[in-house]
């Protein structure tokens, strides 16, 4: 399944993506409810398939089999013509058009991100391959979806893009030996580790240089686990304008999701919906020459294999 958030009029959902529609979860769960004689369908649906994303993630595999049932009863009516119809009208079934994609995870509990984490990035940016996994965290200011705009802060040009293969949690975990990590990871999407170089590396701390408000695009979806047959040979590329700038495979790793998270979890508790992003191949735009900094006017693309197409316009902030 591919979980999206999605804002409709003012309200923000959870739906599931299917071509160009987007059935509601939550309400298509309430309307097989009631179809079975449920007599307070909406109370049991908000219990069972809360509408919105860390809380179906910490309902764990209890909501995605409510999902999962819920959706393919409303499948069935889908093509009858009154029956469609009813279901647009109570706001279970969207055309993709008519709804704003967010990031899935809109406010992650924890957003943690690996640098240096494939072997060509590493020495491009002439630095040794690491021995551990180089960590560090961005905010709930920068994450935006699918189509929003990067801005370009006044305070510097030298903005850059990263392309990100990233895992959310889904269960809660301390110690987790790695033979047992993809236990806890509720599925996959994509990040683009937007970074502003000349606020990273004016000390040897990245935090300010990666958390500037709109730096972390994320999305489309949520792309649940059992749709991904191996997370580690997915290709990844960044294009501008078609100029294909960061092109790599998730082969290409360091540290895995497994290594990953038995290192994390030695030292925090990890929780559902906390986002790992695994870090960025090479073909950044600082190891350039010239640099290649983003610019007013441009769309970064980023695709990953299985997981979909991240876009995002880009302007220089008011």
């Amino acid at each position: 399944m591919r979980l999206v958030t999605f804002a409709h009029r003012g309200m923000q959902r959870v739906g599931l993506l299917e071509d160009e529609q987007i059935i509601d979860v939550n309400r298509a769960y309430a309307t097989s409810l009631e179809r079975r004689g449920e007599p307070r369908p909406c109370a049991l649906a908000d219990a069972m398939v809360p509408a919105e994303m860390i809380g179906i993630l910490e309902a764990g595999e209890r909501a995605l089999t409510a999902i999962r049932e819920a959706v393919g009863s409303i499948r069935d009516t889908l093509g009858s013509g009154g029956q469609t119809e009813a279901l647009r009208r109570d706001g279970v079934v969207f055309a993709l058009s008519e709804v704003t994609l967010k990031a899935p995870i809109p406010r992650p509990g924890k957003l943690i991100l690996l640098g240096l984490n494939y072997r060509d990035h590493a020495e491009e940016t002439g630095q040794k391959i690491p021995e551990v996994p180089t960590l560090f965290a961005k905010y709930n200011n920068s994450v935006i979806g699918p189509g929003a705009t990067i801005l370009i802060p006044r305070v510097t040009e030298q903005i850059d893009y990263e392309a990100e293969f990233a895992f959310v949690i889904g269960r809660r975990g301390h110690n987790i030996p790695r033979e047992h990590a993809l236990d806890y990871v509720a599925g996959y999407t994509i990040i683009n580790d937007v970074s502003a170089r000349d606020y990273q590396f004016v000390t040897s701390q990245w935090m300010v240089g990666k958390t500037f408000d709109t730096h972390c695009p994320m999305g489309p979806a949520l792309v649940l686990k059992d749709e991904i047959t191996d997370p580690h040979t997915l290709d990844i590329n960044l294009s501008i304008a078609g100029e294909v700038l960061q092109k790599s495979n998730t082969q290409q790793l360091i540290f895995k999701i497994p290594e990953t998270v038995e290192y994390l979890s030695q030292v925090l508790t990890l929780e559902p919906g906390d986002v790992i992003s695994t870090g960025t191949p090479s073909g950044v735009g600082f190891t350039r020459k010239p640099p290649r900094w983003l610019r007013p006017g441009e769309t970064v693309r980023v695709e990953i294999a299985g997981l979909g197409v991240l876009e995002n316009p880009v302007a220089k902030a008011p």
